[in-house]
């Protein structure tokens, strides 16, 4: 065992992918202590956050991050944030000319943010006779973690944010490092004009001062790292960004070769300004971004709720004890954010990690370096029942849905799997049987929560390769993450035996257990090739010109296809397990 520390970067690139990416930031947030006498937590926060000092000898806890969006985006958010801040100038200014005022009205706050201005302020301080802190500056502000988050639960009720979040900065509960939000000002994120519709538009991007911005805010980060283990990179697969993601891929495979590249590809699953010819260009986009990351990258996974990746999904992903607004992006990010949580545990353990790029290694093999996820959010478990009791009650499905738009193959064939089960602190990962008793079932008779799991996993894929990691720490919820639990679920997120009585207060669900599946398989050929199809249908300079109007040429657009149907048959059981030329494919023939 090791608590060496493996620092991660993490950079999120779109406006969804920082949705999700600050649903994630605040599950980390909700989470530290500073405690002196609390013993270490299995999560080692300085895999992801830094130590550093303000200008006033303050120290500070920030994300280790790089976001990108467009203007507008921030709305009330500062961009180079507000904890480094050295003051404004106030020296008076000569100027013999005259001068015209104008005056804006910034965006109004919600209630949250409006709180989180008066603990930094010390009102609420003031007003609920917290004691003073000295603790870092992490999550905001001035009070510790406990102290925060003891306040805003006493409030939870009245963070109701479905109809007040624009953008993401609308929840975001911590500071940021100035160097943190990068801006791009030639595109709008509001309005119909200059907007980031096209992936030409976002490769075209990383160049010139963007290019230089980002890899001075890369080298900032990096430098500071003594064990940089890699990046996790959040990208939006529907628009411009796909382009701009598989630049900043490239970027870093090309200049930090040997470190793990994790790039999750988000899509929400519906934009609100849809028509004909924006869904075709985010098929468009989809496909060549998924192509051109999957290659720059060490592992490549979408994550989306929709029913598919192409324009006419199923409906998208339902969970039995979760009630959440499909169209809301604040809950679709919500639910990705809590199985992300999840699917990145493994790398960022405090004893027995893994690092990102032996999972990936684990699950890339032979060129498949797509995956599909998949997630119990929450895992249904019982209050004071244990794991072998929970299992059993899924003999014939397992308890996880889609969270890649792809669905399980059902033959149990899998190339490789990586499932990780984190939140079951408090419960039994064994049954308790008194001496004598015959087990109810194989997994009764098992004496280890590792061996529980794995005997169930491989009832479904007996052959399938598998790892998998246990984490008895919950995801903690605080505010203000939506309320979308079903009332079944007590305060920890396990199930109750009785729903609360009419007319009693709503049960808040403050922490989940949540269990992930990363899989490598055939099913995702089938997935790959309706993608192929959909975009292979029709001819792209007939139907949208306008798209390769700043790139890719017609040629590498048509590579990008065929990359993507040689990619669509490594998942094939007939195949090789490797990508074949064209030329390799007419020999057989």
């Amino acid at each position: 065992m090791s608590s060496l520390c493996r620092e991660v970067i993490t950079l999120q690139l779109g406006h969804y992918s920082n949705f999700a990416g600050t649903h994630w930031w605040n599950l980390q947030d909700a989470s530290l202590s500073y405690d002196p006498e609390s013993p270490p937590g299995e999560i080692q926060s300085d895999v992801v956050f830094r130590e550093g000092q303000t200008l006033g000898g303050h120290v500070t806890y920030t994300p280790r991050l790089i976001a990108m969006d467009l203007k507008g985006s921030l709305r009330t958010l500062r961009q180079e944030g507000s904890l480094y801040d050295a003051g404004k100038d106030t020296s008076a200014v000569t100027w013999d000319g005259s001068i015209t005022m104008h005056e804006e009205s910034p965006p109004a706050k919600n209630s949250f943010l409006e709180d989180l201005d008066k603990l930094d302020k010390g009102e609420i301080l003031a007003e609920a006779d917290f004691p003073s802190s000295s603790q870092p500056q992490c999550s905001a502000r001035s009070l510790s973690v406990d102290t925060v988050n003891s306040h805003l639960a006493r409030v939870q009720k009245s963070y109701r944010l479905e109809c007040s979040v624009k953008v993401w900065s609308d929840f975001l509960r911590i500071h940021l490092h100035p160097r943190t939000i990068s801006v791009i000002h030639q595109y709008n994120h509001d309005g119909e004009a200059h907007r980031l519709e096209a992936f030409g538009q976002g490769e075209s991007l990383l160049q010139g001062s963007v290019l230089e911005e980002l890899e001075d805010r890369l080298h900032f980060f990096v430098e500071e790292c003594d064990y940089l283990q890699g990046f996790q990179v959040l990208c939006d697969l529907a628009d411009g960004f796909a382009g701009l993601g598989s630049k900043v891929t490239e970027l870093l495979h090309d200049s930090y070769g040997g470190r793990g590249i994790l790039t999750w590809g988000l899509l929400p699953v519906s934009h609100p300004d849809s028509t004909p010819v924006k869904d075709l260009y985010r098929l468009l986009n989809c496909t060549l971004g998924m192509v051109h990351m999957a290659s720059h990258s060490s592992l490549f996974c979408p994550l989306t709720l929709r029913g598919g990746l192409g324009r006419r999904p199923s409906s998208p992903t339902t969970f039995t004890h979760l009630s959440y607004d499909p169209s809301l992006w604040y809950h679709s990010s919500s639910v990705l954010a809590l199985a992300l949580d999840t699917l990145t545990a493994p790398y960022r353990l405090r004893n027995n990690s893994v690092p990102m790029w032996q999972l990936a290694d684990d699950l890339a093999v032979s060129g498949r370096k797509v995956v599909a996820a998949y997630g119990a959010v929450p895992f249904p478990m019982m209050h004071g029942s244990s794991l072998p009791d929970a299992l059993s009650t899924y003999t014939d499905i397992l308890p996880w849905r889609p969270l890649s738009g792809c669905a399980e193959a059902g033959d149990g064939r899998c190339y490789g799997q990586w499932a990780t089960l984190k939140g079951f602190e408090g419960q039994k990962l064994i049954s308790s049987l008194a001496a004598g008793t015959k087990p109810p079932t194989p997994l009764h008779s098992l004496h280890s929560g590792e061996d529980v799991l794995a005997s169930y996993i491989r009832s479904f894929y007996p052959s399938a390769p598998l790892a998998l990691q246990l984490v008895s720490t919950p995801s903690e919820l605080a505010p203000p993450f939506p309320q979308i639990f079903s009332q079944s679920l007590g305060a920890q997120g396990f199930l109750e035996g009785q729903p609360p009585p009419p007319g009693s207060t709503p049960r808040v669900v403050s922490s989940v257990p949540v269990m992930t599946s990363l899989q490598s398989g055939p099913a995702l050929d089938p997935w790959l090739s309706e993608l192929h199809r959909g975009v292979s249908a029709f001819d792209i300079r007939r139907v949208a010109p306008s798209f390769l109007s700043q790139g890719p040429e017609v040629s590498d657009y048509q590579e990008a296809l065929e990359q993507l149907r040689l990619l669509a048959r490594c998942y094939r059981d007939d195949s090789r397990g490797v990508m074949r030329s064209s030329s390799e494919e007419e020999d057989d023939d």
